[in-house]
């Protein structure tokens, strides 16, 4: 008999009791808004910047409302405006061209390689275009980050890092979200912390960072922040930035901080997990694991395969066959969005044209959560799952 898959694909685990612990006694106190402290009380969102900022070894760091916030006010704060051009992955989520649309600015979709990163070479080709590149490093797979680097600077182009499946991973030893300008960061039910909502921006710039946090809606409240410039930056920029209210709230602080201070322990565990899907996998006729260069230091909190050049039909049945099975697997190729899943096409408010080299991968891109509530066994058994359904699939379409 065929085994079955019992488990959720969407059951995170639950918040820690240190956690739960420390917002208990923000409700207690009723001081939720992160401005409405006592004398001598830090409050919990300044505390969350400075750990995190100390964390990834930047100067400045604010907590806002979401990743999606989180990469607009930095977007914002790097002078972006309506009718501006901004580069950005073709392989995204809706949240990165939606923030982008949200400025009144417009997408310049690059492609994406087998190994599901942003494509150097099309990249090269579409500098001139914009000023501003919105780095999606999507599903955690981060590109070359030198070479990348190296190339915005020759040209001029302001690197912002998207780096919602990228808390605690870093490139050639540089933590995601240090490269570029501003790092940005979401704390949504599905990343590497869990406050249902909410987001954090990094940055060494100064005057960038007094803008996000006028942004963010400080009022002239911006000298109870610890991880901020000194209040002198703000001379002149407390004038001029509007207040686009986005702040965090101590209760989604105090929810974040000890997760935070347990980040690597649980890296090592979403790691170890998608090691065993990795090896159940390996050797699948049909199927293609994803390349991780050594220099990637990555959080697999989901999984990726490619069923390259396969027909939509095809690719239908595995899904619909896992599926019966108890595995969800997610397609980036289908026709129509569904779910979390939508592709540069699906995105009528930006302007695009075929990418035909691009289109080719995400036709293929199969993607999987893999929540802790997962153990090492459940994640053989998917393994098993897939193998057998991809196997039969691909048999019974040979010639």
């Amino acid at each position: 008999m065929s085994e079955i898959f019992k488990g959720s694909f969407t059951q995170q685990e639950p918040i820690p009791d240190e956690a739960i612990a420390a917002a208990l006694a923000v409700m207690q106190s009723g001081r939720l808004h992160r401005y409405n402290t006592v004398a001598g009380e830090v409050a919990e969102a300044a505390l969350l910047e400075e750990e995190f900022a100390a964390q990834v070894g930047a100067k400045y760091c604010l907590a806002v409302a979401s990743g999606g916030y989180a990469m607009t006010t930095a977007m914002r704060a790097c002078g972006v405006k309506a009718g501006d051009h901004v580069l950005t992955n073709a392989f995204t989520l809706a949240p990165v061209p939606g923030a982008i649309a949200s400025l009144g600015a417009v997408p310049v979709f690059v492609g994406v390689t087998t190994d599901l990163v942003i494509d150097l070479d099309d990249l090269a080709a579409k500098l001139d275009q914009a000023q501003v590149l919105l780095l999606s490093h999507m599903r955690g797979h981060i590109c070359d980050m030198d070479a990348l680097m190296a190339m915005c600077n020759a040209a001029g182009v302001t690197v912002i890092e998207d780096c919602a499946h990228t808390m605690g991973a870093s490139w050639n030893g540089v933590p995601s979200g240090r490269h570029g300008r501003f790092g940005c960061y979401s704390t949504q039910t599905y990343k590497h912390v869990n406050s249902g909502e909410g987001g954090l921006l990094v940055t060494d710039d100064a005057e960038g960072m007094a803008r996000a946090i006028m942004l963010s809606g400080s009022y002239m409240l911006f000298e109870r922040h610890r991880a901020a410039p000194p209040p002198e930056t703000f001379k002149d920029i407390k004038y001029e930035m509007p207040n686009v209210s986005g702040r965090m709230d101590n209760l989604r602080a105090a929810i974040l901080r000890p997760q935070l201070r347990r980040l690597d322990d649980q890296a090592a565990k979403w790691n170890a997990r998608y090691s065993v899907l990795e090896q159940g996998l390996a050797d699948t006729s049909g199927l293609t694991l994803i390349d991780r260069p050594a220099k990637e230091h990555f959080v697999a909190s989901s999984f990726q395969f490619l069923l390259l050049d396969w027909s939509a039909g095809a690719v239908r049945d595995v899904i619909a066959r896992c599926l019966h099975r108890g595995v969800e697997l997610k397609w980036f190729g289908a026709a129509e969005p569904a779910g979390f899943t939508s592709r540069y096409d699906s995105w009528r408010y930006a302007p695009s044209t075929p990418m035909p080299a691009s289109d080719r991968v995400l036709a293929g891109i199969i993607d999987l959560r893999l929540p802790l509530t997962f153990s090492l066994e459940d994640c053989a058994q998917i393994a098993r799952i897939i193998r057998a359904e991809v196997s039969a699939v691909y048999q019974a379409a040979a010639p």
